[in-house]
């Protein structure tokens, strides 16, 4: 198998909603939009995203009345202290504040308006020889 490209598929009240909150604070476009669907993309190696509405009848029966719930995106970036400077100056909603655990992750967390926790990790090394292992 060969993946070629990795997608997100989150079902939510509000496609309007997260649609702009992942333009707005985390750099995606819309690829394709129509009622109750957005496509996001990003131009590097991030999963992209489709946001459905929740309820349509595309969506199987089962899944029509379910919520992106209980769910984290997580990111991996650089410089995570500045990313978290410019979301806040944006007004973005962080909803848990940076912070570092012992295992050497670096995270915070935002909550976009439907509910859905995009966290943005970040991986301290020790020393050098633990980020050439990495």
């Amino acid at each position: 198998m060969n993946v070629s490209v990795s997608t997100l598929s989150l079902t939510v009240a509000d496609v309007d909603a997260s649609r702009d909150f992942f333009t707005s604070h985390l750099g995606y476009r819309v690829a394709m939009a129509d009622d109750g669907f957005a496509s996001l993309t990003r131009d590097d190696a991030a999963v992209d995203i489709v946001l459905l509405r929740k309820g349509m009848e595309i969506l199987p029966a089962e899944q029509r009345d379910q919520h992106a719930s209980g769910l984290i995106v997580a990111f991996t970036v650089s410089d995570l202290a500045a990313e978290e400077e410019r979301l806040r100056s944006e007004g973005a909603p962080i909803t848990m504040p940076l912070r570092e655990e012992p295992w050497g992750e670096r995270l915070f967390q935002m909550t976009d308006p439907n509910g859905v926790v995009i966290q943005l990790v970040e991986w301290v090394t020790s020393s050098p020889d633990a980020a050439e292992r990495g």
